[in-house]
């Protein structure tokens, strides 16, 4: 938050404080559920499609399209804003409305300069709105092209190196011995059920061959 307006009095600054704790992470979670369907569209979809339309490396179409899609941004919500800024505004020149625009679209938000605080600024609840509305899109749009460039095949590769390594031999070695227990305890289980039904067997008494000769004989 920036600007000259803050809470005096005990009641407003504990309603301040309950309203972040609930409010932040409801506006998280809502620019999350945002993002994540606009890079469908605006990121994945073209990059699939020149990469199946026209056969080129989807590694080399990502980059490229992570490269435009930074230059619009800065252009769309960096450098135009801040021309218009530095025109609606009497006491800012190019680089300090280029300044806010970077302070407040970064979430740093200083709050030493804020736009429609001139007494004799025309129009200025709509300006106000205006304003939000900027930043709100400036916002989704920031956070647009970051997914964008972490998608990238190069940066997930780089990010790799900042993993902690799991060790395979410990996992491998518990696994074998699970293995062993498993094994080892339905062979036990078998042996035992084969050794059950021969005990269960009726014992059944074999004839002696010189009887059957004389019964035969008689």
């Amino acid at each position: 938050g920036y600007g000259h307006t803050v809470p005096l009095s005990e009641g407003g600054k504990a309603f301040c404080v309950i309203y972040s704790v609930i409010g932040i992470p409801f506006t998280l979670l809502f620019l999350t559920a945002v993002v994540q369907r606009i890079i469908v569209y605006v990121t994945r979809r073209p990059v699939l499609y020149f990469h199946i339309r026209w056969g080129f490396s989807k590694q080399v179409v990502a980059i490229i399209h992570a490269i435009v899609l930074g230059f619009i941004t800065v252009s769309c919500f960096f450098l135009i804003p801040a021309a218009i800024f530095s025109v609606l505004e009497d006491d800012w020149n190019f680089l300090e409305s280029f300044y806010f625009c970077f302070i407040s679209l970064s979430t740093i938000g200083l709050g030493d300069y804020v736009p429609g605080e001139g007494y004799n600024q025309k129009f200025r609840e709509l300006y106000k709105i205006g304003i939000t509305c900027y930043l709100l899109l400036g916002l989704i749009a920031m956070l647009v092209v970051l997914e964008t460039f972490c998608e990238l095949h190069e940066l997930k590769k780089f990010r790799k190196l900042f993993y902690v390594k799991k060790d395979k031999e410990e996992d491998q070695v518990r696994i074998m011995e699970h293995d062993q227990l498993s094994f080892s305890s339905i062979s036990d289980q078998a042996a035992s059920m084969k050794d059950d039904q021969k005990a269960n067997e009726p014992f059944v008494t074999s004839q002696s061959p010189t009887s059957n000769d004389s019964s035969l004989n008689n």
